[in-house]
């Protein structure tokens, strides 16, 4: 996004691209809070239960990649192999696993757009109505980008579906960049969601590997899809 003047800002609406974004542009905008790496109640989810059937399919999923040397693998076999496999487990009967979604939001002040590589979010026959949860699948090389101002866009814009949807004051999402087979999961809430300068606070949690903990990232993932209903009420 081009430097804003004074003249700019009130002529021209500030219109942002997900897959373009820099933290500097979102602070333009948004006010963001960010919290430190740590254990929170979100990501200890103990009272998800895993199936035995959905043991078994996430065993089958990472003894595909146990002999694979990820990081060398393109990105579009990363996520075919174990990305959108372990999504796919956590649907329920309302929340589907989607690929490559346009996210668009219209804020009071500015307005942001791009492409999500997936998604978990309620569906009505065939149709995504809210994504609840969002991926960044960064990308490695030299197109190696940061992954956090891209997952914050989509995380605005998501929050933002979902405020359309239910009126609360606050809009809560989750989402993930990967890396490789590497997954690190954060919490979104939005706040003054129609107020010049919104504000989005983010949790963090650990790296999680899928080659020795991809139990643990599906009991995440299905604590937010179990919760999907009233995810607004999620700690």
């Amino acid at each position: 996004m081009a430097p804003l003047t004074s003249d700019t800002a009130r002529d021209q609406p500030i219109v942002l691209t997900i897959g373009k974004l820099n933290l500097t542009d979102l602070r333009s905008v948004v006010t963001l809070r960010e919290h430190p790496i740590r254990e929170y109640g979100w990501t200890k989810p103990a009272a998800v239960t895993i199936s035995t059937a959905e043991a078994q399919q996430a065993n089958f999923i990472q003894s595909q990649l146990r002999n694979q040397p990820a990081h060398l693998l393109n990105e579009a076999t990363i996520w075919a192999r174990a990305i959108y496999p372990l999504l796919a487990l956590a649907e329920t009967d309302y929340i589907r696993a989607w690929s490559e979604i346009a996210l668009n939001a219209q804020f009071p002040g500015f307005s942001i757009g791009g492409i999500a590589d997936g998604v978990l979010g309620r569906s009505i026959a065939g149709r995504l109505e809210a994504p609840y949860f969002v991926v960044v699948e960064a990308k490695r090389g030299i197109e190696a980008v940061d992954p956090i101002p891209q997952l914050y866009g989509e995380l605005l814009a998501a929050a933002y579906i979902n405020s359309q949807l239910e009126q609360v004051e606050e809009q809560i999402v989750f989402g993930c960049y990967t890396i490789a087979d590497n997954w690190t999961f954060v919490k979104a809430v939005l706040r003054a969601i129609d107020q010049p300068k919104p504000v989005l606070d983010l949790e963090f949690s650990r790296e999680y590997s899928e080659k020795s903990e991809i139990l643990q990232i599906l009991q995440i993932l299905k604590s937010i899809t179990a919760s999907s209903g009233t995810i607004n009420t999620l700690a």
